[in-house]
């Protein structure tokens, strides 16, 4: 299965852009519906292919966990996999594959997204291996210490084994005082080491429910018959019975820089910088997106062309908003060319920052913008699996599907001087992280 990747590329799930000018944007139909039970499904009929997508989106992620035993989320992304009181440990992916499918899953900090691919004519498969999970999960002794010591395992690869692997734990550390944000969704392997059968069995009594989930059918159904099966799978499966409290946006306005310098198994210093910005789906939200476009959105952003073309202080510079249910951050990444010192690096960097609080991007760069917003949109709607996480997204996040068909007017109604305020609102000295990644000492 596909777990939370350390690396920008995975956070580039940011609603950002959509089609070449001229083009029509995509507009999904969609039936929904819920059942007596809480479980909310989405049905998106589209017969171009014969495969379908079933998802399942639980609304529990990395913040929902205890601040003394974090990495559940993610322990349950594996678990899931184990089996149930039907499904032989460790075949769950072998009944995908044997049908001619695919299956995979990632952990976020606001929600957990499994999901298979299969012919259509497999359609009963995928809702019974979904159903099974949510109802008869194999839960004993020995799956529990087995998945913990796998994820356990995965942390020690991803944040020692891997450059700048340990990039989002110390920049979130830092960031978030009060949110739960500040700890990753991998978790602390002592917390997980310490977790009880009895505590990992309460996560999931608590979460994995169906009046927590969202059920998505995406592709070459028959709505009719989809609901029958919907019902004869789901149906009986009981509401939870612990009361869900959500996390609170809580966390306060930044009006200090933070600084620090983190010492890891690089060959390449580099510079982070963490900027506090909205969460998705806020106005605001949008103008951000489209600022980090600016900033580093192919060849010819202002970080590509002035940092690592012109004044070549970069091998790479980047800039992406983490798209966070709530109050998120920026990241932005820079890698500096052999010789060069980072605070020179940071001081051009700031400079290009300043030059977009100062001035309005011209109104050229402003159109290849919005073209550019559009053909990514339309790209994200071209496939079926990603219209099921798209239609998932929207109901988790805003409880409003069709909020996913006007995705694409909400990025195009911000102007130039959106843009700009953004720059000056939230890309401020006092509102930022900024780490210094350096080579250990040896």
């Amino acid at each position: 299965m596909r777990n939370l990747k350390i690396s920008f590329l995975f956070w580039m799930l940011s609603l950002a852009a959509v089609i070449s000018a001229g083009a029509q944007s995509v507009k999904l139909q969609f039936e929904e519906y819920d059942l007596p039970n809480g479980l909310h499904v989405i049905l998106h009929e589209d017969h171009s292919t014969p495969i379908v997508t079933v998802s399942v989106m639980y609304h529990v992620g990395a913040k929902n966990e205890d601040p003394q035993r974090t990495g559940f989320a993610h322990l349950f992304e594996h678990l899931m996999f184990e089996g149930s009181e039907n499904i032989p440990r460790g075949e769950y992916t072998r009944f995908v594959e044997k049908a001619g499918g695919t299956l995979n899953a990632n952990t976020s900090w606001d929600r957990t997204y499994y999901y298979e691919v299969l012919p259509s004519h497999q359609l009963a498969l995928g809702l019974w291996l979904e159903s099974e999970r949510m109802l008869h999960l194999k839960m004993d002794s020995l799956g529990i210490a087995t998945q913990k010591g796998v994820v356990i395992e995965e942390i020690k690869e991803r944040e020692e084994n891997q450059p700048y692997g340990s990039l989002l734990r110390e920049t979130f550390s830092r960031a978030y005082t009060v949110h739960p944000y500040k700890t990753t969704v991998l978790g602390s392997p002592d917390h997980l080491r310490a977790a009880t059968d009895a505590d990992v069995i309460a996560f999931h009594n608590k979460y994995y429910v169906p009046d927590n989930a969202v059920l998505t059918l995406a592709g070459d159904i028959n709505p009719a018959e989809a609901k029958k099966w919907i019902q004869t799978y789901f149906g009986d499966i009981p509401k939870g019975k612990m009361q869900i409290i959500r996390p609170q946006q809580n966390e306060p306005i930044k009006h200090a820089e933070i600084r620090d310098t983190v010492y890891d198994n690089i060959q390449l210093p580099a510079i982070i910088q963490a900027y506090h910005v909205p969460a998705m789906g806020t106005p605001e939200y949008y103008a951000v997106s489209m600022l980090n476009t600016v900033i580093s959105g192919g060849q010819s952003s202002r970080f590509n062309r002035s940092l690592v073309d012109e004044k070549q202080l970069a091998l790479q510079a980047m800039s992406l908003p983490l798209p966070l249910e709530h109050p998120g951050i920026t990241l932005a990444l820079l890698l500096p060319n052999m010789g060069v010192e980072l605070a020179k690096l940071e001081e051009a960097a700031d400079k290009e920052i300043a030059r977009l609080q100062e001035e309005l991007i011209p109104e050229e760069e402003f159109q290849k913008l919005k073209n550019s917003i559009e053909a990514s949109m339309v790209e994200r709607l071209s496939g079926i699996e990603g219209r099921a996480e798209l239609l998932a997204t929207a109901y988790t996040y805003y409880k409003a599907t069709a909020s996913v068909n006007s995705e694409i007017e909400k990025y195009l109604a911000v102007t130039r001087e959106d843009i700009r305020e953004a720059a000056r609102k939230y890309f401020r000295k006092d509102n930022r992280v900024v780490l210094y990644y350096l080579p250990k000492q040896n």
